[in-house]
C-alpha cells in the first residue's frame, strides 16, 4: 500500500502549460465596494496571459458569508476573457476554509490565491506565472518587502511567531510569506491530498516541498473599507497556526518545566548551604508562596497548551466538513476565434 501520492504526471512544461490553464481563487468577505474594479483588473490580466502564454484562465470567487452585497455583485460579474465561478458558503467559516473551498472548485491545473481587498496587485501575477512556466517553479510565493510602516512591537511579534513555529521544524516557513502565491498543477494536487481540517495554509504550502521561489513585493493600500484582522484576531490566528502545524509550544512547555525544576533544585541547594554554613534557617513563608504561585502559573500554562492540542485532536476525530456550499454558479467565457477554429479543425 502506498502511503504517498505520485503527482509526477502533472509536471509542467512550457509546451503543456497552456493546456493546463490557471485558476485564480479569491476569498471574499464584505468586499462589495472593491469587487467590480478588482474583476476588471483580473479580466485585463487574463487577456495578457492569454496573449503571452495562450493560458486559459478562470476566477473562483468564494463568498465567505459576507453581510453586505458582495454575493449579489459577484453573481453579476461578466465572464469576459475568463470563466467565472461564484461559490457562496453557508456561513462565515474563515479564510482557511474559503481557500480550501476555492481549491476544491478550481477546474484548471495551476492555482493562484489572492485576496479580494485589492492589496495583492494583479500586475504581479504575470511575474508569478513566468516563474512557473518559464523557470519551472512549482510554488511561487510572495512576501512583504519590508515592515517599515509597522510598529516595533508588531515586527517583534511577527519575528517571534516565525521563530517559534520554525523551532525544530524540518521544513521552515519563510518569514513574512503570505497567502498570495501560485501553485503548479502538481503542487495544487499535492495540497489537496492533505486531509487535516485544522489547516494552516502557509505552513501546508511550504510542507509539500517541490521547487519554491520567493517574490518580494509592496502591498498596495486598501482601496475600500477597513481590515477585519484586529490585534486580537491576529493573536488567535497565530495560536491556531502554531497548534495546527507545530509542536513547538509543547516543546517550549517542556523546556520551561526543566528550567523551573533546575531553578528549584539550585534554590534548595542554596538553602542547605546557608543552613550548613551559618546555622540559621531561612524564613520560609515568602519563598514558599512565591514558589507555589510560580509553579501553579506554569502548570496552568502547560494545561492550556495541552488543551489546545487536545481540542485539535477532538476536531480531527469529529471529522466535520470544514465548509458547506450554499450556492454555486458558473459562467463560461466565449472562446477566442483562433481557439474555436482549432477545435473545429481537431473535430474534423
Amino acid at each position: 500500500m502506498m502511503l504517498g501520492t505520485d503527482v509526477s504526471s502533472l509536471s509542467t512544461t512550457a509546451a503543456n502549460a497552456a493546456a493546463q490553464g490557471l485558476s485564480i481563487v479569491v476569498p471574499l468577505y464584505n468586499e462589495a465596494a472593491g469587487l467590480a474594479p478588482l474583476h476588471e483588473r483580473l479580466v485585463g490580466l487574463a487577456k495578457t496571459l492569454r496573449g503571452r502564454y495562450r493560458l486559459a484562465c478562470e476566477v473562483v470567487y468564494v463568498d465567505d458569508g459576507s453581510a453586505d452585497a458582495t454575493l449579489t455583485i459577484a453573481r453579476g460579474l461578466a465572464a469576459d476573457a475568463l470563466d467565472v465561478q461564484v461559490v457562496s458558503l453557508s456561513r462565515n467559516f474563515g479564510k482557511e476554509a474559503a481557500l480550501m473551498a476555492g481549491l476544491d472548485h478550481a477546474r484548471r491545473g495551476a492555482v493562484l490565491f489572492m485576496d479580494g481587498d485589492g492589496q495583492h496587485p494583479p500586475s504581479l501575477v504575470e511575474r508569478l506565472v513566468g516563474h512557473w512556466i518559464d523557470d519551472g517553479y512549482d510554488v511561487v510565493y510572495t512576501a512583504k518587502a519590508h515592515r517599515d510602516n509597522e510598529s516595533f512591537l508588531r515586527r517583534l511579534a511577527v519575528h517571534g511567531f516565525y521563530a517559534l513555529i520554525n523551532w525544530g521544524a524540518r521544513q521552515k516557513i519563510p518569514e513574512d510569506a503570505g497567502d498570495f502565491r501560485l501553485l503548479s498543477p502538481r503542487a495544487a494536487a499535492a495540497l489537496k491530498q492533505l486531509p487535516e481540517r485544522n489547516r494552516f495554509f502557509k505552513g501546508l504550502a511550504t510542507w509539500i516541498g517541490f521547487r519554491q521561489i520567493r517574490v518580494d513585493y509592496e502591498p498596495a493600500p486598501r482601496a475600500h473599507g477597513v481590515t477585519t484582522f484586529s490585534a486580537g484576531r491576529l493573536v488567535g490566528l497565530s495560536i491556531e497556526g502554531l497548534t495546527s502545524f507545530s509542536v513547538a509550544p509543547l516543546r517550549f512547555a517542556s523546556l520551561l518545566g526543566v528550567v523551573l525544576a533546575a531553578g528549584a533544585f539550585l534554590f534548595g541547594l542554596s538553602i542547605l548551604w546557608e543552613v550548613w554554613t551559618t546555622g540559621k534557617q531561612v524564613p520560609g513563608y515568602p519563598s514558599l508562596v512565591i514558589g507555589l504561585m510560580t509553579i501553579g502559573g506554569v502548570q496552568l500554562i502547560m494545561i492550556g497548551i495541552v488543551g489546545e492540542y487536545i481540542g485539535k485532536i477532538l476536531s480531527e476525530l469529529k471529522a466535520r466538513p470544514i465548509y458547506f456550499v450554499a450556492e454555486h454558479s458558473e459562467k463560461r467565457a466565449e472562446a477566442e476565434p483562433a481557439e474555436r477554429d482549432g477545435e473545429r479543425t481537431a473535430a474534423e
